[in-house]
């Protein structure tokens, strides 16, 4: 025949390829000569399509059954996902049949057993469904069947009550197979009996499936050219059969992961007897027999094993991998391990191991993976173990290994992984922890290490996992870890920590970091839900704050009373008959005012109040400061000593310059806060109870509260001030005072009263003590200042405490 109608439907199917190296595929040449494509020499005929590898895509056209003297078909490594046509079982003379490693779906075609030379027959990876063909029993020249990672499964026919296989039985038939690949399915049933018959079996591999039942006791036996034999990951149980033995040239044995049982999972010393057997393979290399129940001790007989194997042995110098892991041996460790130079990987992780770690694992000097955690080694991690400097990943967790970490095991600079969690391991964490540059997963959690952090893991800058949880740790944590970019999981629950949370880097991730069970950390981000960090320098003295603090407002409260009742007291004593005025306030003619005051110049006015205005000036005669009120009406005014340290408000709340010209650098400690609320206290207990005529200030606030030079308090603005004498029997329509200083009684139109003035009073010592102003902007919403404190008493007292009292010993 001729390619006139190409069996891929050129051109059509052609044009999607875009494949340079289908450009030959033209008419200007025969198609003998085009790229792939191989002839005969008689009767130029194709005898071989070869388009592998060459990133083709779409279906396989089904003109490819026109090609009937075809022997290789090889369309392997392509994007084809289509069906497989069934006019592939027309091509009687085919031999090779490469389709793997596409996208190809469907079924394999019943038909295929038309392809009677069939030799080799290759459909792994891709996307096939369905039953392995019965009809393949026909292809008795099959040597190699590899349908390796599909979908294939099956349906049990009525016919066989439920007990037949999904490996059909017809493969037995096939007396020429070399190779049996239907590993990565989802095939179920048993290893049928019949499969012995293929003596000349070489590969074997049904890996990864759902197949049952008991391997054949006579398996090594009628298998006696076995190279490979993988059925890990399946649900095989029963004994290893002796027979295994009989494979001498067995390379690789795989049969993990299963569920083998009765004598062999009976955790009794004979368990791994069976690995004797196997000293007749001797070109073995690979053994893997994990996750199955084997119990016992490690018998001696590893040592008489195959001198080429590579993996699973316990002697001989070719040795590289030994992988035992989810097993219940026992024992120790067998001294002749200490032969295995070449040893590079040693599993035994999850058994029953126990005695000390072995001196010998310090001449394993090829080591690079040492997992023996799982077991129940006790005693000190030995400090040999920094011999193996090839080491990357150590595993020594979930022991009873005691003592310090050794300083020496700093020397495994190669270090990627480091597991020595849930032991019995005390002290601090080494300085040399610093040396394992190039680690990226630590865990030391559920050990008994104690101290802080050491300065020198800042050098772990590669870390992504990090576990010192359950331990006695303690101090801050360290600032550098929140410069851990590549940081993705941080644990540090359940020890000493205290201070200051980070908040940056992985700290940003309350799901990426757990810091559970340290009562004393503050700060962090608020999904950590911590309280506010109180400043360093107060740590010294927080004691004596907190007992101090606990009892400040009635503590001060407790004080004007006392003040009250001196004055009650004193008021018993004669009151002079001379005029206040007289004794105290100095005579001064307008002139000398007018000097003083730059003729009472607006930049020396101070303040504007409802009866007159205040300036402030310097009198020439003795360069004294004063104030002088100019009343609105007459223009007349009186003299009062000038307050050098302005008032109270620029105190609490500082300002760059007070509005008396004075730059105010420092802020009231505690003491100075004290004698304010005292002398306040004195002041309001002279106008409500020693003047002859009881006085009601009405605008008790900080900015009416002057300081002198001795910072002495002085009450001043007595604007809104009234005689107790004239209220009575009044209501006042007009609100007097400052909003938020003044009680609701005031704004609802009741008289003014000495019990207003108190009100105003507790609420001046809420702002002196908290630095906070009633009429700040986080009062809203019905939330005042008096509100505010009273949630936080007495527990939170310091969180509401004005911060500049927390720090005054650093002041």
């Amino acid at each position: 025949m001729t390619l006139k109608h190409s069996p891929f439907d050129t051109p059509k199917p052609l044009r999607s390829f875009r494949c340079a190296q289908l450009n030959s595929w033209n008419k200007s040449i025969g198609f003998c000569q085009w790229h792939g494509v191989t002839c005969s020499r008689r009767h130029q005929r194709v005898t071989v399509l070869d388009l592998s590898s060459q990133r083709l895509s779409g279906s396989i056209s089904p003109h490819i059954g026109n090609l009937s003297f075809i022997r290789e078909l090889l369309l392997q490594n392509n994007s084809f996902n289509d069906e497989i046509p069934r006019q592939i079982g027309q091509l009687h003379c085919l031999r090779i049949l490469g389709l793997h490693n596409n996208s190809l779906i469907g079924e394999i075609p019943k038909n295929i057993s038309g392809c009677l030379d069939l030799v080799m027959l290759s459909l792994r990876n891709n996307h096939l469904i369905g039953e392995i063909p019965g009809d393949l029993g026909s292809l008795l020249k099959l040597r190699r069947l590899d349908l390796y990672a599909n979908n294939l499964f099956g349906s049990v026919p009525s016919s066989t009550g439920n007990l037949s296989s999904l490996i059909p039985q017809v493969l037995g038939q096939l007396s020429n197979l070399h190779l049996i690949g239907i590993g990565f399915n989802r095939l179920s049933g048993t290893i049928q009996s019949s499969l012995l018959n293929l003596s000349s079996l070489i590969m074997f591999d049904v890996a990864r499936n759902q197949i049952q039942g008991t391997l054949s006791v006579g398996i090594g036996l009628k298998l006696p050219n076995l190279e490979f034999f993988s059925v890990i990951e399946n649900q095989l149980e029963g004994p290893i059969p002796p027979s295994i033995s009989n494979c001498t040239k067995l390379d690789v044995l795989q049969i993990g992961s299963n569920k083998f049982s009765g004598k062999l999972g009976s955790g009794k010393p004979e368990d791994l007897s069976f690995i004797c057997s196997l000293t007749n393979s001797i070109k073995l290399e690979y053994v893997s027999i994990g996750e199955n129940k084997f119990g016992g001790v490690l018998p001696k007989c590893l040592g008489n094993l195959s001198t080429s194997l590579k993996a699973f042995s316990t002697t001989m110098n070719q040795i590289f991998v030994f992988v035992m892991n989810l097993n219940h041996l026992s024992g120790v460790i067998p001294s002749n391990f200490a032969n295995l130079q070449n040893l590079k990987i040693l599993q035994v992780i999850d058994n029953n191991l126990r005695g000390i770690i072995p001196s010998f694992f310090g001449n394993l000097t090829k080591l690079i993976e040492l997992y023996i955690g799982g077991n129940n080694f006790h005693g000190q991690i030995p400090s040999y173990l920094s011999n193996c400097r090839s080491l990357d990943l150590l595993d020594l967790s979930n022991n009873n290994l005691s003592g310090v970490l050794p300083i020496e095991v700093g020397n495994l600079r190669n270090l990627i992984v480091l597991d020595i969690s849930n032991n019995l391991l005390v002290g601090e964490i080494p300085s040399s922890l610093g040396n394992y540059i190039a680690l990226t997963s630590l865990r030391m959690g559920g050990n008994f290490f104690h101290g802080s952090i050491p300065q020198s893991s800042r050098l772990l800058g590669g870390i992504e996992e990090l576990d010192l949880s359950c331990n006695n740790l303690s101090g801050q944590i360290p600032e550098f870890l929140a410069t851990f970019h590549s940081l993705k999981l941080l644990n540090l629950s359940h020890n000493k920590f205290e201070g200051m949370l980070p908040r940056e880097g992985v700290f940003k991730n309350a799901t990426a970091t757990s810091i559970v069970g340290n009562n004393e950390l503050c700060g962090g981000m608020p999904e950590f839900h911590l309280p506010n960090c109180i400043s360093k320098s107060f740590e010294s003295v927080r004691i004596n704050i907190i007992i101090f603090f606990a009892f400040v407002i009635p503590g001060v409260l407790g004080m004007a009373l006392n003040a009250a009742l001196i004055y009650l007291f004193r008021v018993k004593k004669k009151v002079p008959n001379s005029s206040f005025l007289d004794k105290i306030h100095m005579k001064i003619s307008y002139e000398t005012l007018l000097k003083a005051t730059k003729g009472f110049s607006s930049t020396n006015l101070i303040s504007v109040g409802s009866f007159g205005s205040v300036y402030k000036g310097i009198l020439q005669d003795n360069g004294t400061f004063v104030a002088v009120k100019v009343l609105h009406l007459a223009r007349r005014g009186f003299n009062l000593q000038y307050m050098v340290n302005g008032s109270l408000k620029c105190w609490l709340h500082p300002c760059t310059t007070s509005s008396h010209g004075n730059k105010l650098s420092k802020k009231l400690n505690f003491i100075w806060r004290i004698n304010i609320a005292i002398d306040v206290a004195f002041a309001l207990d002279y106008l409500h109870h020693q003047c002859p005529i009881p006085i009601v200030h009405c605008n008790l606030k900080p900015s009416n509260i002057l300081l002198d030079a001795e910072m002495v308090t002085h009450v001043g603005d007595f604007g809104s001030a009234k005689f107790l004498d004239t209220l009575t029997n009044q209501m006042s329509s007009l609100v007097r005072g400052t909003t938020g200083y003044i009680p609701l009684e005031y704004a609802m139109g009741c008289n003014a009263s000495r019990e207003g003035d108190v009100y105003s009073y507790g609420i001046l010592l809420l702002e002196i003590f908290t630095g906070l102003s009633p009429t700040n902007n986080t009062f809203r919403d019905n939330l005042t200042l008096h509100n505010f404190v009273a949630e936080a008493l007495p527990e939170r007292v310091l969180e509401i405490t004005d911060i500049f009292l927390l720090q005054e010993k650093e002041n």
